[in-house]
């Protein structure tokens, strides 16, 4: 006769207790346990009454020292180390005949630029000729009291250095 045949079925999935000296589940493992936290520091026992020696009863019933606790190492400076430093490049500017706000590359404070006006090539070339159109009188150096005939040179406010022309021609 069978189990079936007598009308007892197993129950699919329901598993039998192996056989052994404990047949009841036990409890799970500790965390300490499983990820094995303080495994190469054993916990001291108890302490006893009497003069305090600073050695520590092991499991095994000899003295040992208390366990050293760790530091980070500190890092040894490098004598082949390398030091980085940032460059950051200024995209060319374009001077015209206004001033520019810029980063100053010889103090390196944010300016608006201070025009002075030089005479250039298209001073010359107008007074030229002025010259020829007969204007010898005098009235052929109007070109260098116009600001709009001349070359535009930008500086810096507060350190004075040229930062760059404007050729008209």
């Amino acid at each position: 006769m069978t189990a079936e045949s007598q009308g007892k079925m197993s129950v699919p999935g329901s598993y039998q207790a192996a056989a052994g000296p404990s047949a009841v589940p036990t409890a799970p493992p500790s965390y300490e346990e499983t990820v094995a936290v303080n495994s190469y520091y054993p916990t001291p026992p108890a302490p006893t009454p009497g003069p305090n020696t600073g050695l520590m009863t092991g499991p095994d019933g000899k003295g040992m020292n208390p366990p050293a606790y760790y530091t980070q190492p500190v890092p040894v400076p490098n004598a082949n180390a390398i030091a980085v430093q940032t460059v950051y490049v200024q995209q060319p500017i374009s001077f015209y005949d206004r001033p520019v706000q810029m980063c100053c590359p010889s103090c390196n404070k944010m300016i608006v630029t201070q025009l002075s006006y030089n005479a250039g090539a298209l001073t010359w070339l107008s007074c030229g000729s002025l010259c020829l159109l007969g204007c010898i009188a005098g009235c052929c150096f109007i070109p260098f009291c116009v600001d709009a005939l001349q070359d535009v040179d930008h500086h810096c406010p507060n350190c004075k250095a040229l930062l760059g022309t404007y050729k008209r021609l």
